[in-house]
């Protein structure tokens, strides 16, 4: 299912649009906009799980799919808090702070921000299917049963790896993503939603486990483990830092059109350069988000750090100082038993924020 008014992947433009939709999150509360399994009035876990998928904003077999496979609904509200969350954690001290304010009319652009945006969605897809593979929430999957690893051992050893295999099969499937729409953002989108499923991949470890007599290796257990996502935030992070400003060429020998970067300096200079699978790329430059339109709030009251973003983030306006008194607990004890005993300790904390 690759439709949507821009061309690209339409399952992850809806997606973080639900995510709009369904309530803004801070970071700091549950999601709790989906109804829980056997909740209340009587509904069983299957009729708990076919609500919970009419709920998403999914195509018509995507909804087919989602109810077939109990435990989806959960995975993908988990992938949707993942997604924004880690995305807020990454922008935190830019202008854009990835904000669900004015998301809609981003997804809609070719922005910097938007190809971040495909990228972490779809590597949060990625991420929370593997994982729920693994933690048995999934009934048609279980733990990685990669070749060269012993997962039967592993698994009698209380241990299972997490199903990275089967996440990218599934999501591929639930996408759609068989055919490479024609126009430019559809190209530029489905690149950068599978810039994000290869950092999942890329962040994919074997781990071991030794057992043995006071914890010599007379017996190995290893298994596939993902990085924690923090990590492959980071990396999509330094992915936008170096994003690639991309057009259409047309390549006689293939027969169709390809993404094409700036040009190359020296004798070949007149040949574009072909962004790689792992750039996060894009077609148009973004605006300054310093002040209030249809893509965010601007940054006026933001809070910032004076040694750090504060220049870059209030744009040349200047910046408010205020003190504050903050409590915290300090001079903490551990007693007998079982308790920390703590006193409460207070501080004062300077506050730096965005001029209007």
């Amino acid at each position: 299912m690759c439709v949507s008014t821009s061309g690209g992947c339409g399952l992850l433009w809806e997606w973080v649009q639900a995510a709009v939709e369904l309530g803004h999150l801070t970071g700091k509360e549950a999601l709790t906009h989906f109804p829980s399994l056997g909740g209340p009035g009587g509904s069983g876990p299957a009729q708990g799980h076919v609500k919970q998928c009419e709920l998403l904003q999914l195509s018509r077999k995507q909804k087919r799919l989602c109810r077939r496979e109990p435990g989806l609904a959960e995975t993908l509200r988990d992938a949707i808090r993942l997604g924004i969350l880690e995305c807020q954690f990454q922008f935190r001290s830019e202008r854009w702070n990835c904000s669900l304010e004015g998301r809609p009319s981003l997804l809609k652009r070719g922005f910097k921000e938007t190809a971040f945006l495909y990228a972490v969605s779809s590597a949060a897809l990625t991420h929370s299917l593997a994982r729920a593979c693994s933690a048995g929430r999934m009934e048609r999957c279980t733990c990685d049963d990669s070749p060269g690893l012993e997962n039967r051992k592993a698994w009698q050893w209380g241990v299972c790896g997490d199903n990275l295999k089967y996440s990218t099969k599934f999501l591929k499937k639930f996408l759609g993503q068989k055919r490479i729409g024609k126009d430019l953002r559809a190209k530029v989108d489905i690149h950068n939603t599978n810039v994000g499923i290869k950092a999942v991949k890329n962040g994919l470890k074997t781990t071991c486990k030794c057992h043995g007599v006071s914890g010599s290796c007379a017996v190995r257990t290893c298994w596939k483990q993902l990085s924690p996502f923090h990590e492959i935030g980071r990396l999509l992070k330094l992915r936008y830092d170096d994003a690639v400003k991309v057009f259409s060429t047309s390549n006689d020998a293939v027969g169709h059109s390809e993404l094409a970067g700036p040009h190359r300096h020296g004798p070949s200079a007149k040949q574009p350069l072909l962004p790689r699978p792992t750039d996060l790329v894009y077609v148009e430059d973004s605006p300054s988000f310093c002040r209030p339109s249809k893509y965010s709030l601007g940054t006026a009251g933001r809070t910032c750090s004076r040694e750090g973003s504060c220049d870059s983030m209030c744009c040349g306006r200047g910046y408010n100082t205020q003190s504050r008194l903050v409590t915290f607990s300090c001079h903490c004890q551990v007693q007998w038993c079982c308790y920390v005993e703590c006193q409460q300790c207070m501080q004062e904390e300077v506050v730096y924020s965005c001029k209007q």
